[in-house]
């Protein structure tokens, strides 16, 4: 299953409202259309954790999906309620516009056993 992971940093005095929001989704009141957007878009997994730093606090995500590069352009033309409404949220607490694509990450290692 292709998957991929990245950091997204979030803006200063924007943990507790992604807190507030992820945990929405994940067991709150936007699970449905969470989910519906996810299986929809194409995703089979998705984890994100909130990591502090020196710099800051940073989402670390992980998703999975048979096409990983066509979930996040469809999640991004999407007009969907929940997309639309998840693109502001990350447009608010990350400063990062979806529509505008995410920018490549570089994969340098891979451990299998």
């Amino acid at each position: 299953m292709p998957a991929l992971g990245f950091v997204v940093p979030l803006l200063p005095g924007k943990t507790d409202t992604d807190r507030a929001a992820m945990t929405s989704c994940w067991r709150g009141e936007r699970r449905a259309a969470y989910e519906e957007s996810r299986k929809r878009l194409g995703f089979t997994r998705e984890a994100v954790w909130i990591q502090a730093t020196p710099q800051g606090d940073v989402l670390v995500v992980y998703v999975e999906s048979d096409d990983v590069e066509a979930a996040f352009k469809d999640m991004a033309v999407s007009q969907a309620p929940f997309d639309r409404w998840f693109r502001d949220h990350v447009l608010d607490v990350h400063g990062i516009d979806l529509a505008d694509g995410l920018p490549p990450s570089e994969q340098i290692m891979d451990y299998q056993a």
